[in-house]
């Protein structure tokens, strides 16, 4: 006999009654009948499982054993079937994280076009997310590796490179004089304080490399990224920002000179299917807040111009 799920099922039932006649009515079945089926798992497994007595039965030291691995089992069956029924009724969500991206919108947008409702979850960590995934409960991820900090991939998971090296600029009070030149020397903000998110996996660490590199040591605070954007809007700090960031009129974005600060934009999911249902609207939203960001679009373009066309066969 092989064991199915409705044995382990029957197992956790007598185990959780402590009677095999309570089991039965729970069950739906006749007693004789789960009786029978006790002895055939226990021959099965080659041993006792439960001891009977006159008030009812309990589990020997290898029905604990048999009812620990059993119990989970059962509870994820339990799962799969809630899940698939409720995908059935409503349609399949696709589970998304994400750091932080103006492309989101856009991609969202191009999934829905597309007949996929996607749900949302966003966090600062990449490495929270990319754990979620291996451990099912997002379907993909679209994270940021800050350079020099590579990020802890699980086991099994398939990576897509959307952008092999973002370059990472600095957003200003629009005031600043810096802000006079399209690019920006990291000396021309030696006396500035700057702000990063500590909780950003990395960045932290990639910022102060930065600085020191460039034989810099300004104050450096933390703050979140929505009180890093006040600040910046009042003159009190500076700070790294995507290549995608678009200026405001209180807030100025440059390029940094050199382009000191990467970041590689992964798409991360279980299986290489799910990353090329989700990889084409990624990108192509990628392209468009790419294009619409002034200075990156500016970096891009001269970018291409100083790439070699290959030269025909």
């Amino acid at each position: 006999m092989e064991l199915e799920v409705r044995h382990l099922r029957a197992l956790c039932a007598i185990a959780d009654t402590g009677s095999l006649h309570r089991a039965a009515r729970q069950l739906g079945v006749a007693q004789p009948s789960l009786s029978t089926q006790l002895r055939r798992i226990e021959q099965e497994l080659g041993g006792e499982l439960f001891i009977r007595t006159r008030t009812g039965c309990r589990p020997t030291p290898l029905g604990r054993v048999v009812l620990s691995r059993a119990r989970p089992l059962v509870a994820e069956m339990r799962s799969l079937v809630t899940e698939a029924r409720a995908a059935a009724v409503d349609g399949l969500q696709l589970r998304i994280g994400s750091t932080a991206s103006r492309a989101l919108s856009g991609w969202l947008r191009r999934l829905r076009r597309g007949h996929q409702e996607p749900t949302l979850r966003m966090d600062v960590s990449a490495n929270a997310l990319l754990r979620m995934v291996a451990d099912g409960q997002l379907d993909v991820a679209f994270v940021h590796e800050v350079e020099g900090c590579p990020l802890r991939i699980p086991d099994g998971l398939c990576l897509r490179v959307l952008v092999d090296r973002e370059p990472q600029f600095v957003s200003l009070p629009a005031d600043h004089p810096a802000t006079a030149r399209p690019v920006v020397h990291l000396s021309e903000l030696a006396g500035d304080r700057w702000m990063v998110d500590e909780t950003v996996d990395g960045e932290f660490d990639a910022v102060l490399r930065m600085l020191r590199a460039a034989d810099l040591n300004p104050r450096v605070l933390h703050g979140d990224y929505h009180t890093t954007a006040a600040l910046v809007a009042t003159g009190e700090v500076v700070t790294v920002c995507q290549a995608t960031c678009l200026p405001r009129p209180e807030m100025a974005v440059r390029r940094l000179h050199g382009d000191p600060l990467g970041v590689r934009l992964l798409l991360a999911a279980r299986t290489e299917t799910e990353l090329d249902g989700v990889h084409p609207a990624l990108a192509e939203a990628y392209d468009e807040v790419a294009r619409q960001a002034p200075a990156y679009r500016e970096w891009l373009a001269q970018r291409d111009a100083r790439t070699p066309v290959p030269a025909l066969p």
